[in-house]
């Protein structure tokens, strides 16, 4: 099971998405609200996984990922957005991500994401 950090700047999104993981038997290392804090949590908790929305204030998650990956490069992170953001979904999978889920999201989906990126073949 994975290890994942929340990054959402919704407090709502960000409780939605842990009651599936823990529902699920993921573990969620951190739950953070904007990019800049993901980034400084990331190393605190070295999550297996990293679900970040893409639109945030301050920092949004495409810089977030940018930062992320020149700290770690081998992070995995899954980008969260709405429907009709399929060009920044685009740009964050050139930047780094290794998959995205869109909101309203089903959990089977989000879970299917997550297995196939977190766990090792």
């Amino acid at each position: 099971m994975a290890r994942v950090m929340i990054v959402d700047d919704a407090e709502f999104m960000r409780m939605v998405i842990r009651d599936i993981l823990l529902k699920h038997g993921h573990e969620v290392v951190a739950e953070v609200s904007d990019g800049e804090e993901a980034v400084q949590t990331y190393l605190e908790v070295k999550p297996d996984l990293v679900l970040m929305d893409i639109i945030m204030p301050d920092m949004d998650g495409k810089e977030a990922l940018q930062k992320l990956l020149l700290i770690d490069p081998a992070a995995k992170v899954v980008m969260c957005s709405s429907l009709g953001q399929q060009a920044l979904i685009t740009e964050s999978m050139k930047i780094g991500a290794m998959g995205f889920i869109v909101k309203p999201f089903e959990p089977e989906s989000m879970l299917d994401v997550i297995r196939k990126i977190a766990e090792p073949n």
